[in-house]
C-alpha cells in the first residue's frame, strides 16, 4: 500500500487511542471515534488517487489501513455515478464520514422468512457528516451515490477486518440472506508477491 498523509496518519493515532482507552465499550467507540473521523473528513486534501478511483460498473472498497490486531479497518468508499449496495449487514460497529459529493443510506428491519423486509426510512449524508451502524442500533442498509452525474466519495471504519468477515446480503422481497465476503478493491496491493 501507498504511504499515507500525515493527516491520516494522524487520524490512526487518534482512533487507535479510542480503541484502546474505550475497548469493548461500543457507545464511546462510536461517539469518540465518530468525533476523531469527524476531524478527518473535514478537509478533503488527503486522500490519495489510488484510492479515489471509481470503477465505471460496481463501487470500490479500497482498504486504507487495517489496525495490526484487526480490532477496526478503514476504507474508502468511491461510489460511480448512480452506483448502490445491494442491502447488506456488517456484523460490526462501523463509523461512515461523508467526504466528497453524498450518499443516501436506508436502514431495513428484518421479518419472518418468506416476508418483505421494511424500510426504516432515508438517510441522506453531505460533506462532514459522520453516521454509524452496529448490531446493537440496526446494521441492515442499502447505501447508494445521491448523484447520478458524479462520483461520492466516503470514509468508514469498521470494528474489525472488514474485508473477511462473513456477512449477509438480502432479497428484500423475502428477506432471504445470502453469505458473501467483501474483500477489496485494491485486493492485489495487499496481497504479498
Amino acid at each position: 500500500m501507498h504511504a499515507m498523509p500525515e493527516k491520516f496518519q494522524t487520524f490512526v493515532r487518534d482512533f487507535t487511542e479510542v480503541v484502546d482507552t474505550h475497548h469493548g465499550n461500543e457507545p464511546a467507540i462510536l461517539e469518540k471515534g465518530a468525533a476523531v473521523l469527524k476531524t478527518l473528513i473535514s478537509q478533503d486534501d488527503w486522500l490519495q488517487e489510488a484510492y479515489a478511483k471509481p470503477h465505471p460498473q460496481y463501487y470500490q472498497q479500497y482498504l486504507l489501513y487495517l489496525d495490526p490486531q484487526e480490532r477496526f479497518s478503514v476504507v474508502s468508499f468511491v461510489w460511480g455515478p448512480g452506483q448502490k449496495t445491494p442491502i447488506h449487514n456488517h456484523t460490526v460497529w462501523a463509523l461512515i464520514g461523508m467526504m466528497r459529493g453524498a450518499e443516501v443510506g436506508e436502514l431495513f428491519e428484518c421479518a419472518p422468512a418468506g416476508q418483505s423486509m421494511r424500510s426504516m426510512g432515508l438517510e441522506k449524508l453531505h460533506p462532514g457528516d459522520v453516521d454509524c451502524v452496529s448490531p446493537s442500533i440496526g446494521d441492515i442498509h442499502r447505501v447508494s451515490n445521491a448523484f447520478d452525474d458524479q462520483v461520492s466519495i466516503s470514509v468508514h471504519v469498521y470494528g474489525g477486518n472488514i474485508g473477511r468477515i462473513s456477512r449477509h446480503v438480502f432479497v428484500q422481497e423475502t428477506s432471504e440472506r445470502k453469505p458473501f465476503i467483501s474483500g477489496y478493491s485494491n485486493e492485489a496491493e495487499l496481497t504479498p508477491a
